[in-house]
Parts: C-alpha cells; structure tokens; sequence
C-alpha cells in the first residue's frame, strides 16, 4: 500500500495544522518558546545551516558533510524488514522487527546510497546521536541560539522511517535539516485514546501507540477516533523547525529517500529532581496489585504528599527538621535518591 492509497491519507488532509509563527532572532524564539503550550512551526528557522545546504544539493552531498565532521567511533544503526514501509514497531511476538548493530558511518552511509531508492527497501535508522559526542564542529556549525539553556544536541538520520507516536519528558525543537518530516501530534491528555503498549517493553525507551496510523483499526481502537480529533498535523520542509512542549505526542515520519533531523531536548526543572517515569514504574510494582482499600489509602496520600498544598504536610514540622518534605534542593534529592536506592536493593 502506498502512501496515496493509505486509509490515512484523508485523514491526514483533514487534519487541523499545526500553528505557524515568525521567529526574527533568538530572542522572539526565546518568548514564543515560554509563552507557549501548544506546538507551533517555525518555517525556514535554519534554513542557512551548512547541513541544510548540502542537503539540498543532494543527499550524497548531505552524506559527505556528515562523514567529514564524524569521530572515529563505531555508530549505534538500526536496520528494519524490508517491506515494512518504513515502520521501526513491534512485530507478532511483540518483539522488536528491527535488529540493532553497529558500524563505521561511511559503512553505513554506503549501504543507504545503495538501497535509498529501492520501493520496499528496509529501513535504516541512527536515532538520537550525540552530536558533540560523535562529531567533530557539527554542533557549532548548526546551530539555534536557545540562550542558556541546558541542552541535549541530537540528530537523526536514516532513510523512510515511521516512528509510533510517543512523547518525551523534555521540551523539545526539532528541526528539519534533509528531506521531509511529518509530524503528527496530540495533546498530553490524550494518552488514552492513542493505545498506549508496555512501558518496559518499548522501541526507543517510551511507551508508543499501537495503533498503525497508515492503516488504523477502529473497532480495535475505537477511541483513537477521539484523539483525531485533537490533532494537528504538519510537513516539514529542509530548513523548518517544530515546537513541542514537554508530554506531547507526536508521530514521526521521514518522507524522503534520506533524512536528517537536528532535535534540541531541556528541561525546565533540574536534573536532579529525577524522571517522573520511575516513580510512576515503581509505583505499578508496589501499588497496583494492592487490595482495593489499600490503593485507596495510597491514592490519598499521593495527593497528601504530592499533588495536594505542599506546605499541608510540612506546616506542623519546625523548618529546620522538614528533611525532604520542605522545599527540595539538591542535596535533600540527593539524599532522597540515597535512601530509594538502599530500599530498592534489598
């Protein structure tokens, strides 16, 4: 099936867009960037990139500019079934139906010439490399001025690729540097309706949607009805760039023969308050299977401790003995992150 011929392309076209802003200079993206809680394209934001440019010579010219900045270092690739339109998910077993292996990158390059413009042709996929880690300058040379902020500098490379829709702790701007992205995204809230699979069985780390969005079942997935209808929807061109506040899902597709994504990660938050993610897996190991009563006693005292007033359960404690339930810092988290670790290995 084709993308043409696609249950989904009607829908797709149907599709509200994703806003659109004008971004002058770093300090307009800066304000775009804290005013907003939605997503929103910024077209044409590092369309002077070095990458960008070769990239629109062509995609060998593309290639060549990344093989000259790389390290020496072997490149984490992933190489999916041939047939698969592009689509890096589980297979049958639930089992991944990509292999993971590694190699030198003019290796790997060599082998995308060589299938990019194969019809059905396995996907191969270098997914979130460290760009000061694994090349030399790349970072430097291509480059959005997020002031300081903490960043995490990755890039994306591979051939047609259709990633499931999943979402990320971290603030994000992804930015299309070869070929064409299209991103789909929804709402934090509508992790419902999308289907979600396990959270430790997982192509890349997070929970993903199950459903095949190129070829959706809707009696097997009748609410994901609903989360279309929250959707937005755009296609990036070389140079464009998107927007995604922290918790949104979104579902990436590579369009063209080759693909290069730069994406920027931060958080807003320390570091060291840790990844909510583990609390939520630890609290599945020691909450859920608890008699109803019981996790109707833990549920109170999340909102008593965690999500209710802060200043309820530490009023009546003399500043000085709060311990971890006064403001933390990060040394008390440090502590805290001690204790759970003692705990957990016992």
């Amino acid at each position: 099936m084709t993308e043409g011929d696609s249950p989904m392309s009607s829908i797709f076209a149907a599709m509200a867009p994703v806003p659109e802003r004008t971004i002058a200079d770093a300090t307009t993206l800066d304000a775009a960037i804290r005013a907003a809680d939605t997503p929103f394209v910024v077209r044409g934001l590092v369309l002077d990139w070095p990458l960008v440019q070769a990239g629109l010579k062509s995609a060998q010219a593309a290639r060549d500019y990344l093989a000259a900045k790389r390290k020496d270092v072997a490149f984490t690739v992933s190489v999916g079934e041939a047939g698969s339109n592009g689509r890096l998910f589980y297979d049958d077993a639930m089992a991944m139906n990509f292999r993971v292996g590694r190699g030198k990158l003019p290796d790997i390059f060599g082998h995308i010439a060589s299938i990019e413009n194969q019809p059905d042709a396995p996907p191969v996929y270098l997914a979130s490399i460290d760009m000061d880690g694994f090349f030399t300058g790349l970072a430097d040379e291509n480059h959005v001025d997020l002031g300081d902020r903490d960043l995490l500098k990755s890039i994306w490379i591979g051939t047609r690729t259709r990633i499931a829709a999943h979402n990320d702790f971290p603030q994000n701007l992804a930015c299309c540097a070869v070929g064409r992205r299209r991103f789909t995204v929804f709402p934090r809230e509508q992790f419902r309706n999308l289907y979600l699979g396990p959270i430790d069985n997982t192509p890349a780390g997070r929970a993903v949607s199950m459903v095949d969005f190129h070829d959706p079942d809707f009696q097997q997935h009748p609410r994901f009805g609903e989360a279309l209808a929250h959707a937005q929807m755009v296609e990036l061109e070389p140079g464009d760039a998107i927007y995604l506040p922290s918790l949104w899902w979104h579902h990436v597709e590579g369009l063209a023969p080759f693909n290069v994504l730069v994406n920027y990660w931060w958080r807003d938050t320390p570091r060291w308050l840790g990844q909510p993610q583990d609390a939520l897996n630890h609290a599945i190991m020691s909450i859920r299977e608890l008699p109803a009563d019981e996790r109707a006693y833990w549920r109170d005292m999340f909102d008593y401790y965690v999500f209710g007033d802060p200043e309820l359960p530490r009023a009546h404690i003399p500043e000085g003995a709060q311990s971890v339930l006064g403001p933390l810092t990060a040394d008390s988290a440090g502590r805290l992150r001690g204790f759970l670790l003692r705990q957990l290995s016992k």
